[in-house]
């Protein structure tokens, strides 16, 4: 048994292409049938109009008894044709006496015009001439049998349908040619998917209509971005490995040996384990990027202010200031942890160095502006290059790995954005954010 997946598009467009190639040749064959109809009327009664007034013109002319030109061999063959009704004064002339009963009553007015009459099982289409004859008024009825011509018309009607109904069989079949020839391309785009899944190729390259341009377009990127998400968990994994694998060994030697662990040995043991903790935490948190395929808007106020509180019991002694411009409500498309994660770095880092004041700064400049500035010693001129580098740390004094303004210019490059570190006007370090908005994402700073 045959089935049909509504689903499809290909059944979907031939059936809708169907029928409106359908209700087109429908109406348009209604529509024959009328004017066809209207057309026949008015050329029927423009003749009839025609012979009426040569007809008054000869008894006019001839002037004579009127009768004369009411001989069958005369006025019906030669002038008539069909039918005909006269009144002139009181007396009443007809062709045919079985139709003066049902014309008589149309005798009453000289009105001119075409009308139609039905009687006797017969159409008849009468024109009506009022005329004065040798001074007598009167009114002048000639009539045409319309029932053959209908008969006829109707004939040709339903031979243009059966023309229409080839019309709207190659019609289908046209639709169908144009249907299957334009979804061609989406044939070739499941193809190049399955190439693409058995890794015969790396992106979609396909010509197609402009209105998968978008579509195309948005598929490679997600491509791209899932292959630079394959490529930080490679280097993520290729890192750990580097970084932990001496330490581990260094420390599995140690508690192997038969040596005592005296304090300096143990410190060392301790450092190790403290620069293996860090890096791995570094690269867990890198593991937890989103990127801006995550599809997901965050409210940049209501994520400032959680973390600006949050930050502000981790340092009590300073103070934390948030200055904005932004709507209550506005949102930028960004995840919600990564946003969290760029806030809380820049702002941990600033509260590690401030002398009693920070501030953050909240913007829109065609997309989300993020300032933060400390008071603390800030960074010399040639030192700032180096701010982000991986595992450089310009001060030992203070707890950390140097791993989180590097975290934070890999977070803030998956957006396409970037980070500008300069002086700040309170003499510390301003960091500078900027999240373009994205183009075609409603979402935006």
């Amino acid at each position: 048994m045959l089935r049909i997946d509504s689903r499809s598009l290909r059944v979907r467009l031939l059936t809708r292409l169907g029928l409106v190639a359908l209700v087109g040749v429908g109406v348009t064959w209604l529509l024959h049938g009328v004017l066809l109809g209207s057309l026949a009327r008015d050329f029927l009664g423009d003749r009839l109009r025609q012979e009426a007034h040569y007809t008054i013109d000869r008894l006019q002319q001839a002037g004579g008894p009127t009768g004369q030109w009411l001989e069958p061999g005369e006025l019906t063959a030669d002038v008539f044709h069909h039918l005909y009704v006269l009144r002139i004064g009181d007396e009443v002339f007809a062709s045919s006496p079985n139709w003066l009963t049902a014309l008589e009553p149309f005798l009453e007015t000289s009105e001119p015009g075409v009308f139609e009459v039905h009687s006797q099982g017969r159409h008849l289409l009468v024109y009506r001439q009022a005329l004065t004859l040798e001074g007598r008024p009167g009114v002048l009825l000639i009539g045409e049998d319309f029932a053959q011509v209908e008969a006829g018309l109707h004939a040709l009607h339903w031979w243009v349908g059966g023309i229409a109904g080839l019309v709207l069989l190659l019609l289908v079949l046209l639709n169908l040619l144009a249907v299957n020839r334009s979804l061609r391309p989406l044939a070739r785009l499941r193809q190049q998917l399955a190439e693409l899944q058995a890794g015969q190729r790396e992106r979609l390259d396909l010509d197609a209509p402009s209105e998968l341009d978008g579509l195309l377009a948005q598929l490679n990127h997600f491509l791209e971005e899932m292959q630079r998400r394959l490529q930080r968990s490679r280097e993520a994994a290729a890192n750990l490995s580097h970084t932990l694998q001496t330490p581990l060994a260094a420390v599995t030697q140690v508690l192997r040996g038969r040596r005592p662990i005296d304090d300096q040995r143990r410190q060392r043991m301790l450092e190790r384990l403290e620069t293996m903790q860090g890096q791995l935490a570094s690269e867990l948190r890198r593991a937890r990027f989103a990127g801006p395929l995550g599809g997901q808007c965050s409210e940049v106020l209501q994520a400032a202010k959680t973390l600006c509180d949050l930050v502000q019991t981790l340092y009590p002694e300073k103070r934390f200031t948030l200055a904005s411009a932004l709507a209550e409500d506005t949102q930028v498309a960004v995840e919600r942890q990564d946003l969290n994660e760029m806030l809380g770095i820049v702002l941990d880092n600033a509260g590690k160095w401030a002398g009693s004041q920070v501030t953050c700064r909240l913007s829109d400049g065609a997309g989300l502006l993020i300032e933060v500035s400390d008071d603390g010693p800030g960074v010399d001129e040639h030192a700032l290059v180096l701010l982000g580098q991986r595992g450089r740390r310009l001060d030992e004094s203070t707890p950390g790995h140097g791993l989180g303004l590097a975290i934070l210019l890999q977070l803030v490059e998956q957006y396409h954005g970037n980070v500008a570190f300069s002086r700040a006007a309170e003499g510390g370090l301003r960091v500078r954010i900027h999240l373009p908005r994205p183009t075609g994402n409603t979402a935006s700073a």
